[in-house]
C-alpha cells in the first residue's frame, strides 16, 4: 500500500468537500482525519515513527501549509484515542475543534464531555471552560459510576463539588447576602454549575409561615426533573440546624406552591465547608450540601 498517496488523496478530497456549504462537511473532516490517523498509525508501524516528518514535508508543499508535522501528529493521536472501544462512538457527531480539546483526558471524562457537547450544544469556548474548571473531576464518585454503568441520574448527580462562583471584584465574603449578590451578578453561570435545565424564580423569595415571614435565598425550578429547588447560602461550615431550616422551606413549597403534577422539592445547602457526617445522618435524601469556591 502507498500510504502517502492515500493520505494525500483523502486530504485533497476533504479540501474540495470543505468548500461546499453543507452541514455535513464538518463530519466529513472528522471522519477524514480519523482515517488519516489510522493510515499514519499503520505506516508508522511498518516504516518507523519518522514517517510523520517525511509525509508532512511533502504534504505542506503539495496540499497545503496546514498539514504540517503537528497536524499529522494530532490526527494519529486522534485515531489512537478514539479508536479505543472505551470511547463512545458519538464522537462522530462532534467538530474537530471540540475533539482537539479532549486529547489528553482519560476515557471516562472524554465520554462525559461528549455527552455534554451533544446534549447541551455547547460551543468550543464553553467546553474549554468546563475542562479547565475540572467539571468532570468535581462530580461525585457515585455519579461517575452511574455514568459508566448508564444508571438513571438525579439532579444531585450533576451538582459539582465545589461549586465555582465568580468573584469579579475580588471581595471578601462576610455574609450570606454578599455571597448571594455574587451569584446574582452572574446567575446564568451559577445555574450551569448546578447542572441541566434550571430556571430562575427569585431571590429572597418571601414565604409566610404562621405569622412570620421567611425569605428563601434562591428559588429555582428544574424543568427536566419537573421540581422546585430551594437553595440556602451559608458562609460558614455546614451545621445541623441548616438541615432543619431548608427542610421547612422545602415542605412549604411542596404544600403551597408545587402543583400536583410536579415532583417534590429539592434542597441544596451551599456552604464554606461540607460535613459528610451531618448529611449522612440526615433522613431526607432530597437535601444535598456542596461547598463553594470563589474564582
Amino acid at each position: 500500500m502507498n500510504y502517502y498517496n492515500e493520505i494525500k488523496n483523502k486530504l485533497i478530497d476533504n479540501e474540495v468537500f470543505s468548500r461546499v456549504k453543507d452541514y455535513s462537511k464538518e463530519r466529513h473532516k472528522v471522519i477524514t482525519y480519523y482515517e488519516i490517523g489510522r493510515l499514519l498509525n499503520e505506516a508508522g508501524g511498518k516504516y518507523g515513527d519518522n514517517i510523520i516528518d517525511e509525509y508532512s514535508k511533502k504534504l505542506v508543499q503539495e496540499v497545503g501549509k496546514k498539514y504540517n508535522r503537528r497536524t499529522l501528529f494530532r490526527m494519529r493521536q486522534f485515531y489512537n484515542v478514539f479508536s479505543n472501544e472505551k470511547v463512545s462512538t458519538l464522537w462522530t457527531l462532534l467538530t474537530w475543534s471540540h475533539i482537539r480539546l479532549l486529547f489528553g483526558l482519560n476515557y471516562n471524562s472524554i465520554n462525559y464531555y461528549i455527552q455534554v457537547i451533544i446534549s447541551k450544544h455547547i460551543s468550543v469556548r464553553e467546553l474549554e471552560y468546563k475542562i479547565k474548571s475540572k467539571e468532570y473531576e468535581r462530580l461525585s464518585e457515585d455519579t461517575k459510576n452511574k455514568l459508566i454503568t448508564k444508571d438513571s441520574l438525579e439532579i444531585k448527580d450533576f451538582v459539582s463539588n465545589p461549586i465555582l462562583i465568580k468573584n469579579k471584584n475580588n471581595i471578601d465574603l462576610v455574609s450570606e447576602k454578599a455571597l448571594q449578590n455574587l451569584i446574582l451578578e452572574d446567575i446564568e453561570s451559577f445555574m450551569k454549575e448546578l447542572g441541566n435545565s434550571f430556571s430562575f424564580i427569585g431571590s429572597e423569595y418571601k414565604i409566610r409561615i404562621g405569622n412570620t415571614y421567611n425569605y428563601i435565598d434562591l428559588l429555582l425550578f428544574n424543568y427536566e426533573y419537573n421540581c422546585f429547588v430551594v437553595i440556602e447560602l451559608k458562609v460558614t461550615a455546614l451545621k445541623k440546624e441548616y438541615i432543619g431550616q431548608i427542610e421547612v422551606y422545602m415542605n412549604y413549597i411542596d404544600e403551597n406552591i408545587k402543583k400536583i403534577n410536579q415532583d417534590k422539592t429539592i434542597g441544596i445547602i451551599i456552604c464554606k465547608h461540607d460535613n459528610k457526617y451531618i448529611i449522612e445522618y440526615c433522613s431526607d435524601d432530597r437535601i444535598i450540601s456542596r461547598e463553594y469556591e470563589l474564582i
